[in-house]
């Protein structure tokens, strides 16, 4: 279901939003986007989407996959590990002022590239992001390219796993 703008400003300026993220590794790299769109505008993040409502939690994997980065699931009963539950809080909205806060509870979850294809020739999606990068988890150097404080604690939870 697609609402209007209205209905969304209210619905995120009384409720949290509930979403997942998509924590997506190859070799030891994470898959992160530069976001066009407030909350975390230019901010690097993992994709992501708001599960709708009546959605089962594995359509909305499929489909959040398949929308953010045009990739589906080689199968469709592999099991998607769940990195933890997240709370999301931004001093903005989707609007992109600061007359109401966005909050979201977030499901994150693990995907190994491998076990994932692209449904078409585009390299990824660009309506969430402008631009993505494969980020090197080992990285001890982390450098200011405007990696999200969210995406960190991903990171820190990934690396508390031993990948």
């Amino acid at each position: 279901m697609f609402l209007e703008k209205k209905d969304f400003e209210n619905i995120v300026l009384s409720t949290p939003l509930v979403s997942i993220d998509l924590c997506i590794l190859d070799k030891g790299k994470i898959l992160l986007g530069k976001r066009k769109n407030h909350p975390a505008k230019n901010f690097y993040f993992v994709p992501g989407g708001r599960i709708r409502k009546n959605e089962i939690i594995n359509i909305a994997l499929s489909r959040i996959l398949e929308d953010e980065i045009g990739y589906k699931f080689i199968d469709d009963n592999i099991q998607k590990k769940q990195l933890g539950i997240y709370e999301h809080f931004y001093e903005d909205n989707f609007l992109g002022n600061n007359k109401f806060k966005t909050h979201y509870i977030v499901l994150a979850f693990l995907i190994s590239f491998d076990q994932i294809d692209k449904i078409s020739d585009v390299p990824f999606h660009k309506d969430q992001h402008s631009n993505y990068i494969w980020y090197d988890l080992e990285n001890k150097i982390i450098k200011d390219i405007g990696i999200h404080k969210y995406t960190y604690s991903y990171f820190e939870k990934l690396m508390d796993i031993n990948l």
